[in-house]
């Protein structure tokens, strides 16, 4: 399989980030979420966090959709299957 380089993922204002590098991502609210400011985005190798103009869900779903979900994702509602051994919490 030939490996694929990293996407980018769209933060707004024009800047861009690779998506294995964002590891940490904080909604901006009440005063601090002023001009079009959505979230701060933390990127290994970067000392200060990004501003980004988009929502964190919006730049969840871009690095989700870039990089593969990493385990699967739990199923929602009542009656999900629950791993052998474990209680359900629910």
């Amino acid at each position: 399989m030939a490996k694929r380089e990293p996407r980018m993922v769209p933060l707004g204002y024009g800047k861009y980030v690779r998506a294995d590098r964002v590891f940490a991502l904080v909604p901006l609210e009440g005063a601090e979420r002023g001009d079009g400011s959505r979230t701060l985005v933390h990127v290994d190798g970067v000392a200060e966090p990004l501003v980004a103009s988009r929502s964190e869900r919006a730049i969840v779903a871009d690095i989700d959709a870039a990089l593969g979900p990493a385990v699967p994702a739990p199923r929602r509602g009542v009656g999900a299957p629950v791993a052998e051994g474990q209680e359900s919490l629910l």
